[in-house]
């Protein structure tokens, strides 16, 4: 008897989608080798969990929280026992005072004032009178939902902090992604009452005990034990294609040597705008003029190390104020006690949004660690002479912008990748899709099957529909309509 080879199935990047189209496909056939490539040395990609001196820290905090219920199941067969239930509790900071966030009724009406809310409940009825007519823009979106006193206070100076550019500048299908199904009067209601099914608010989450990071290094492991392959420190330089179909991906490590990796299908995860510039031969001109229109927005985080425990109980804090340029403020342990070695000691990740060049990227390590120690001082959360050590991480195109031109630009690039016969995108850089970690793992769920016989739209994939109705990707070898979730 003869064993028939596998086909290769070649997976660019190794984040939560790269992983998770490798896990699947593992999972649901024995006909394919995942060959998975990690440009870097950690695998994860913007869920990765950093570490230094044995603090473990986060690039940006990733709650598990899902209704979708095989991503569900996977990150339950990955972590098994290794899962925690951890409480929320968050805070937003402006004016020199702390909002509880959710939000507290009392606590809201305290710190901000009887006749200031008034005036916010005025304003709220002013836009639901006379509510702009078209949301093209995150502000219009926003007012019509919460009031332009509102959205005054608590929006906009936090959105240019992140973005770097105005409200204005930013498409309403951001907030509609992120924001979701929350209103003003919602807000009061879940702060009265209690209750809350808004995904964004929710008051507990699952979380793995060593950061999100432990999830994709297990599995990781998961796919080099079964067959597949994870390769990190390797990056694609160069797409080639033969008229519709791709034959091979030119793969460089940090030394330089590359060598060329053939497949039988393609996945990728790494940024559009990359991955148009490294195919070869190159699209046609309009893809990618098109693809030299989307932008990013990068991202630093600064941990500080501090020589006593817990200078704030939270697990993070929004800063709204312009006075400091942090924008959130982690406290690690309240994520997971294991993040730290120490107990009596603090880890706290001081979180800045940036522009690769620009003068907070370019700071050294020193200054920016002085930086982080003089804001957590100023913000009243620790002194500067606690700060004991310090790490700093610099992530490029962490988050993709909903600018006025993403979305046309977005809609050229799909239609011509979409005319690949054995290539597909997934992921947050990979769909130009500001999304939660279930939504990218769900991108590359319908990737993989795709694969494997089903015709599932990864573009419009939309996690949010499971918060509303009973949702669940078919067992194995059900029959399956396109989807656009």
């Amino acid at each position: 008897m003869t064993t028939q080879a596998k086909r290769d199935v070649v997976i660019i990047g190794g984040g939560p989608a790269g992983l998770t189209a490798g896990y699947e496909l593992l999972k649901r056939s024995d006909e394919y080798r995942p060959l998975v490539f990690e440009a870097g040395d950690i695998v994860g990609g913007i869920a990765r969990t950093e570490s230094y001196k044995g603090y473990r820290f986060d690039i940006g905090g990733h709650r598990f929280f899902t209704k979708v219920g095989e991503v569900e199941a996977m990150w339950r067969e990955v972590l098994k026992d290794e899962f925690i239930t951890v409480p929320r509790q968050s805070r937003i900071y402006y004016r020199e005072r702390y909002f509880d966030y959710p939000l507290r009724i009392f606590n809201a009406l305290s710190n901000i004032g009887v006749y200031e809310s008034a005036r916010i409940l005025l304003s709220y009825l002013k836009w639901q009178v006379k509510p702009h007519k078209v949301e093209d823009s995150l502000e219009e979106w926003v007012q019509n939902r919460f009031g332009g006193r509102l959205y005054m206070h608590f929006f906009r100076s936090y959105t240019e902090k992140v973005w770097g550019i105005p409200p204005t500048q930013i498409r309403a299908d951001w907030a509609a992604q992120r924001i979701k199904n929350l209103s003003l009067l919602k807000a009061v209601w879940n702060a009265v009452s209690g209750s809350n099914d808004t995904a964004s608010l929710i008051e507990e989450f699952q979380y793995p005990r060593l950061g999100p990071g432990q999830m994709w290094e297990l599995t990781s492991d998961h796919i080099d034990e079964n067959g597949g392959a994870v390769e990190k420190g390797i990056r694609a330089i160069r797409i080639v294609r033969d008229g519709n179909r791709v034959t091979s991906a030119e793969m460089q490590t940090k030394d330089g040597n590359t060598r060329h990796v053939e497949g039988d299908e393609f996945i990728n995860s790494m940024a559009l705008k990359d991955l148009i510039e490294a195919f070869d031969p190159p699209p046609p001109q309009p893809v990618r003029d098109a693809a030299d229109k989307l932008k990013y927005r990068d991202f630093l985080i600064v941990t500080l190390v501090l020589d006593s425990p817990d200078p704030f109980p939270d697990n993070w804090i929004y800063v709204h104020s312009p006075n400091v340029k942090v924008g959130r403020i982690q406290n690690f342990r309240a994520w997971s006690p294991d993040m730290l070695p120490d107990p009596e000691t603090a880890s706290i990740g001081m979180e800045y949004f940036c522009q690769e060049g620009d003068g907070l990227w370019t700071m050294s390590d020193e200054q920016l660690r002085a930086l982080a120690s003089k804001e957590l001082a100023e913000l009243g959360l620790a002194r500067e002479d606690q700060v004991v050590d310090a790490a700093i991480i610099r992530q490029p195109k962490a988050y993709p912008v909903y600018d006025g031109e993403y979305t046309d630009a977005l809609g050229t690039i799909s239609e011509w990748i979409d005319g690949l016969e054995n290539f597909q995108t997934v992921g947050r850089n990979g769909l130009h899709r500001y999304n939660n970690q279930d939504h990218s793992m769900l991108s590359a769920m319908f990737a993989a099957r795709n694969i494997l016989g089903e015709e599932n739209d990864v573009w419009n994939v939309n996690v949010e529909r499971s918060y509303h109705e009973e949702f669940e990707l078919p067992e194995k070898g059900d029959a399956r309509e396109k989807v656009s979730a």
